[in-house]
């Protein structure tokens, strides 16, 4: 099997916009210094506090791996009830479109309440902001099933769960992968809406950020920012990779049958 090089093509464009962003970014800090620092002296924030950031950026990683992993889990098993119960489709499905549609700072507060200011409600916001996106495309990726390889499965009475484990689930694989990148990300916007929320614990960089507006630290602020955004772009890329490799793996595998 071969692997496309990584060429010009491929990194220039990324390149391109990305120095972009930072050059503008240099040109409103120097017609705004009072509002947004420079990019050497955000970067310098970062150089000189590399603990603070690193222990804050564990924090809000951890809240995003236990709320989005816990969500991956709840999500994809209503799926596969969805798919064999229509009942519960009709039945659950509008609860969770209600619940993608409302901000999640009107409803973070109610969590806030229930579980005090510790990681329980920053897992459960984060839970739920990447909940519909999973349930939507796992869904999807259990109904996408070649009908004439599920007719034959039927026909030598194969079980639901055979259909499942061998049909379906291999099916949704490609959903549920491009959920993953979308998912990840939207996983760091939950943890830290919910960080500023709970803003009554001082760990997370959402913490970070609202402590520091407080006190018009602009450098903490865009460092934090510039963390998450970093964040980001590690998580896509690495789900882009694992996509690439599942699914190359998952038709060599196909092939060889």
């Amino acid at each position: 099997m071969s692997h496309r090089r990584l060429g010009p093509s491929v990194w220039l464009p990324a390149f391109v916009a990305f120095a972009v962003l930072g050059a503008l970014w240099q040109i409103l800090a120097e017609h705004n210094p009072d509002f947004i620092p420079s990019i050497p002296a955000t970067l310098a924030e970062l150089w000189d506090n590399p603990r603070l950031y690193g222990v804050n950026t564990l924090v809000t990683l951890r809240e995003v791996a236990v709320g989005t992993g816990a969500s991956f889990v709840v999500a994809s098993t209503l799926a596969v009830l969805m798919c064999h119960v229509r009942f519960l489709e009709r039945a659950l499905m509008p609860v969770a479109v209600v619940v993608n549609v409302t901000p999640v700072v009107s409803y973070a507060p109610v969590f806030v309440l229930l579980f005090g200011f510790g990681s329980t409600p920053r897992y459960v916001v984060t839970a739920i902001v990447v909940f519909f996106p999973i349930l939507v495309n796992a869904l999807a990726g259990l109904r996408s099933v070649d009908s004439d390889v599920l007719d034959v499965m039927q026909t030598v009475h194969a079980s639901r769960w055979e259909i499942l484990w061998r049909l379906r689930l291999p099916s949704s694989l490609p959903f549920l992968l491009a959920a993953a990148r979308v998912c990840l990300p939207l996983g760091v916007v939950g943890a830290v809406v919910a960080e500023f929320v709970a803003s009554g614990s001082s760990s997370g960089l959402g913490s970070m950020i609202f402590a520091a507006l407080e006190t018009s630290q602009k450098t903490v602020i865009y460092g934090a920012i510039l963390v998450l955004v970093l964040i980001g772009l590690v998580l896509t890329a690495v789900v882009a990779l694992l996509e690439r490799r599942l699914l190359a793996w998952r038709a060599g595998g196909a092939i060889g049958r």
